[in-house]
């Protein structure tokens, strides 16, 4: 990766640790700049605004998951292959300690309608939940869990310990395979 990449995506994930570790209210053109090394001028080489700042940690939070999907799709087959490597992408995000998905909270509360590409894009994903090879119920309610697994997480409502986590990926699973006995 060139230099300009390297930096870019160096302040979109210290301004993604400042959201988690901080709070959205201590995201500032200032601290992310800090954080990341570079002069407010360097930031502003690429993000103009805050507001283009969280754009631009949605798009990439957006792009991820969708890799992460692409990338599960390739060791995942039969029954619901879409949906499990969904679910597979939001338990990982959630193992990985929610590196990513601070972007959707810094957007919540700063320009509500910087949600919008994500929500045209989550009704993509059900579209594909829904015509997944498996039952629609079945599947909507795995990617349900799964969503309701990392809001759990992102809001520290009674996260899951590691091996709950792993019982209820598996009970999903189950679910949404279920006939391929």
């Amino acid at each position: 990766m060139n230099n300009d990449g390297s930096k870019r995506s160096r302040l979109l994930t210290s301004a993604s640790d400042i959201v988690r570790e901080k709070g959205v209210s201590k995201l500032t053109l200032e601290a992310v700049a800090n954080q990341a090394g570079v002069s407010k001028g360097g930031l502003l080489y690429y993000f103009p605004s805050k507001e283009a700042l969280i754009k631009a940690m949605i798009d990439e939070m957006l792009d991820v998951y969708v890799n992460d999907i692409q990338k599960n799709l390739q060791d995942i087959k039969g029954r619901g292959q879409w949906t499990r490597a969904y679910m597979k992408s939001m338990f990982m995000e959630v193992e990985d300690g929610l590196k990513i998905s601070s972007a959707l909270l810094a957007s919540m509360f700063t320009n509500p309608e910087l949600l919008d590409k994500a929500q045209t894009r989550y009704k993509e994903f059900q579209e594909k939940v829904e015509n997944d090879q498996a039952d629609p119920i079945h599947s909507t309610i795995a990617r349900l869990a799964a969503d309701g697994l990392w809001f759990a997480e992102m809001f520290g409502l009674a996260p899951l310990d590691k091996k709950m986590r792993d019982k209820v990926y598996d009970e999903l699973t189950n679910l949404i395979t279920k006939g391929d006995e």
